[in-house]
């Protein structure tokens, strides 16, 4: 048969294209390595956007970004209730996942649903009769362990803007794999899973505030491991979300330290006389 010098002939040796793929061999041998209770390292920042009455993002080193606002306390419709009312909607940003891109800022009703029943726990609604709250969280980028991030910035945010809370909320999300259980899964591992869970808790109060699970946990047993995993990652969690609120006041204390007086208090001060 002639030679086709039109193709370029491949080489002698190969290697199987099996080698390059992502979730390879190494990628089985780091998650034998890795440690069920480990927390991913969390960035968190409070107070970034100026157009809401308070707001944080919260980074997970498994990829995952959530940004929230608070807005309110607003004046009810229908005349509001004795009670405060707490509104909460979680959004994706089409870029989010992976795969085909989403609508513009497409709604979950079911992470919305879980955000304002958890939430609900920690502000203390009767100190806003006949007022609104609303919570806005925005998904950012999906590396696992999102509805756990968006709890932790949620909370974040509702103290940022001074609203009342019987505590901070702290979450840590779980998956089991095979017969064990992992904290605060990635994205990849969470896509592996049979069983997933997220607990939400108050920490100074020990109390939890959420609990959401899904999938084939095994026995009951299974599951209450899982919680007291949960509850432990929680709070080992809540001392990196204090600080950042600390940080954060801090920071707005020395701003307003460094600002010059107004010319009111410039005029009513008897020493410039």
């Amino acid at each position: 048969m002639p030679l086709d010098h039109r193709r370029v002939p491949g080489p002698e040796e190969s290697q199987s294209p099996l080698l390059f793929v992502a979730g390879g061999a190494e990628e089985e041998a780091s998650e034998a390595r890795r440690d069920p209770s480990a927390l991913q390292p969390l960035f968190a920042r409070v107070s970034l956007l100026s157009q809401a009455k308070g707001s944080a993002f919260v980074e997970l080193s498994g990829g995952t970004k959530v940004l929230c606002a608070v807005y309110g306390p607003r004046e009810a419709g229908g005349g509001g209730e004795a009670r405060g009312r707490l509104v909460c909607e979680f959004r994706r940003a089409p870029f989010a996942s992976r795969g085909a891109r989403r609508k513009p800022s497409e709604r979950d009703p079911a992470l919305a649903q879980a955000l304002q029943e958890a939430l609900s726990a920690a502000v203390r609604l009767g100190r806003y009769p006949r007022a609104q709250l609303e919570v806005s969280a925005l998904l950012l980028e999906d590396g696992g362990s999102v509805l756990a991030a968006a709890l932790s910035a949620a909370g974040l945010a509702l103290a940022d803007a001074g609203v009342e809370l019987f505590d901070l909320v702290s979450a840590c999300a779980l998956c089991r794999r095979g017969g064990e259980w992992l904290l605060q899964p990635t994205e990849e591992e969470t896509r592996r899973a049979c069983a997933q869970l997220t607990v939400a808790l108050l920490p100074s109060l020990n109390q939890v505030a959420g609990l959401l699970g899904s999938g084939e946990g095994g026995p009951p047993e299974s599951w209450a491991q899982a919680l007291r995993l949960g509850l432990d990652g929680c709070q080992r969690l809540y001392p990196l979300l204090r600080e950042s609120l600390l940080r954060a006041a801090k920071g707005k204390e020395e701003e307003q330290a460094m600002e010059p007086p107004s010319k009111m208090e410039h005029e009513e001060n008897p020493a410039n006389h």
